[in-house]
Formats: structure tokens, sequence, C-alpha cells
């Protein structure tokens, strides 16, 4: 569980819900057509502008907000120094028989392991990290969206509730009560926008950056096992994707065939 998100999203919800009932009835901010309004058409924008399958996607992936994230990038850098270190004792056939719930990373030492061009693996390796940018980014795109969809669509039902409320101007005392309720779909728009979709499009796109970091330092791990770079090279390569605070000192690693670190 991230305990930043979860804090983040009931901390406000429960200002929000704070300030509301100090201010009066809370009953006064239900406004069921106004839901059916935002709600509605913020789904109905989106399902015309998107493909289902990305909205499902989308939603699928909104769990991940909420779980921890247990990315780090000095775990990988040590992974590769041990496959190079494999590499060096044993040849770099024997990076085939490397175990790793990595598929990403298990595909660059199965290239090692045939011999493949430089250009090759680092064409293959690129297209890889490039189709897996653009299937998260069109999952946050739906978010992005909605984000968007939501504050106009509650502007939509505010100008319906005035259009309503000059109506009927015949009735001064109704004027009141009827300029709140038009007001309401104004705020279950911005609602919806600054406290759900928004945060949770920032949040998969933080989680995208430092997967991506993570299969950049595959990438680059590959290239200097497959140039023979020295122990000491491919550290030094490697360690600069992480800042200079955070780097552990190169350290001797054993010859074990079983990779556990890395988790995408």
């Amino acid at each position: 569980m991230d305990f930043a998100s979860l804090l983040g999203f009931l901390s406000g919800l429960a200002l929000i819900i704070g300030a509301i009932l100090l201010g009066g009835d809370a009953d006064l901010f239900v406004n069921v057509p106004g839901m059916m309004i935002v709600f509605g058409g913020t789904w109905a924008a989106t399902l015309l502008t998107v493909r289902f399958t990305d909205v499902t996607a989308a939603f699928r992936a909104a769990y991940i907000v909420f779980t921890r994230d247990d990315t780090d990038q000095q775990k990988m850098i040590d992974t590769m120094l041990q496959l190079s270190k494999i590499s060096h004792r044993n040849g770099l056939l024997a990076l085939s028989k490397v175990e790793t719930n990595s598929k990403f990373l298990q595909r660059a030492c199965m290239l090692i392991a045939e011999a493949s061009t430089e250009e090759m693996v680092r064409t293959t390796l690129q297209t890889e990290i490039d189709s897996l940018m653009v299937r998260h980014y069109s999952v946050q795109d739906v978010f992005k969206k909605m984000a968007i969809y939501a504050p106009a669509f509650g502007m939509l039902g505010t100008l319906i509730g005035l259009i309503q409320m000059l109506s009927n101007l015949s009735d001064p005392a109704t004027i009141g009560p009827a300029m709140a309720v038009a007001l309401l779909t104004t705020f279950y728009g911005s609602l919806l926008s600054s406290m759900v979709f928004l945060p949770i499009a920032g949040k998969l796109r933080r989680r995208t950056q430092v997967q991506i970091t993570n299969l950049e330092i595959i990438r680059e791990g590959t290239l200097s096992i497959l140039s023979n770079d020295h122990y000491a090279n491919v550290y030094e390569r490697l360690s600069s994707y992480i800042p200079e605070v955070k780097r552990k000192p190169l350290t001797r690693h054993t010859g074990a065939n079983t990779i556990k670190e890395p988790i995408l």
C-alpha cells in the first residue's frame, strides 16, 4: 500500500467534507440531476474520444496509485553488474540460463546469448521501451481527458440550471436556492478533476518515468556487457541514472545465475 497516496486522498476528502459540514447542511451539496450531468457527460465524452479498451485499461491501472512502488534503480544496477560478472566468468552464452522475473531483462539476456549485434540489441530494446511508453501514456491520457471534461460538463450543468432559474423569475424566493443548485455541477466537475483524475494521471506518469529509467538501465547495461566492458566501466555507465547521494560504492558480486531483483 502506498500510504502517501492514501493519506493524500483521504485527508483531502476529509477536509472538503469537514468544510461542508462546518458551513451548514450537507444535503445542500447533493443534487442528483447535477451528478447525472457531470458523471454521465464525462463518461460519454471519454468513450467518444478514446477506445473502450483504453478506458478499461485505465481503470484497471488506477489501483497502481495506491500500491507501493518497490522499484529501486540501485538494485537494478547491482543486477546488471552481477550479469556482467557472469558473462566475464562463464561467457555470454551463460546469460541464456539466467532466471529473472523481468521479461525485458530476460529478452536482453537472450539477445546477448544469441550473439546479436549491438545495433540490433539497441533497436530491439529501445522499441520495447517506446512501446511501453505509448501504452502507459494512452492510459494516462484517459484520466487527463476526463479531468478536462468534468469541469466542462460542470459548467454545462450550471448553464442548464441558470436557464431553468431565469425562466422562473416570477418568484424571487426561488432564485437563491435555484442558483445554489446550478452551481453544484461546477463543484462536482472541479472536485472530480482536481481530487481524482489529475492526481491519478500524475502518479501514473511518475510510475512510468521510474519504470522507463529501469528499462534504460537494463538497455545500457546490456550494451556494456555485449561490448565486454570492464566491470567498473559498467558501474560508471549505469550509476549516472541515479542521484550521486544515492549511489552505493562498487562492490563485488557473486556469479549466481538467479536474478530476483528487477520487478517491472
